[in-house]
């Protein structure tokens, strides 16, 4: 450790190397809605939980990053129309900034890295909105980032290409 930093000021940080770094995060929108309320309350029936999962990334500047984790959750009970219990609606997001990677690692640590940054997050903000909704607690279990992010890449290649990162992940809770 440098003299410098032990006396309190921060060490230099190594121009040359890679660099990542979290500038924010935030919730850029969020919706919860419950239009069987309250007579849901009273029904005896098992809810299906279904998720789907997708990521936004947009360049700011020259090595920052917007990546945007949107999480939709729709909890129905019963067959047919208007058997929603409720549908949440998260997009958490951040700003990232990442210097000195090659455009393949940087390209992984957008799909990979910053959603695993984000998803403590909105996970945290679905459990309160649903638990706030009169719903018993639920608690979305972890994601595997990487290989989500790998069968984006399969997808990407067998399409030709495409964005940075973006993809699109639907399944069951």
């Amino acid at each position: 450790m440098s003299e410098q930093a032990l006396n309190g000021g921060a060490e230099p940080a190594q121009a040359n190397g890679p660099q990542f770094s979290v500038e924010k995060i935030y919730v850029k929108d969020v919706s919860f809605e419950s239009p069987k309320t309250p007579h849901v309350f009273n029904e005896q029936v098992q809810p299906q939980i279904n998720m789907n999962l997708n990521q936004r990334v947009q360049r700011l500047g020259d090595n920052v990053f917007e990546v945007v984790l949107g999480i939709n959750l729709t909890c129905t009970a019963g067959e047919g129309e208007g058997n929603s219990v409720y549908v949440v609606e998260v997009q958490q997001a951040g700003v990232f900034a990442l210097a000195g990677f090659e455009p393949n690692v940087l390209d992984a640590l957008l799909g990979t890295q910053c959603p695993n940054v984000l998803y403590p997050y909105a996970r945290q903000l679905i459990g309160e909105l649903i638990q706030a909704g009169g719903f018993a607690p639920f608690l979305l279990q972890p994601i595997n980032f990487d290989a989500l992010y790998a069968e984006g890449l399969r997808q990407r290649q067998a399409q030709g290409g495409g964005d940075l990162a973006s993809s699109e992940t639907v399944g069951n809770a």
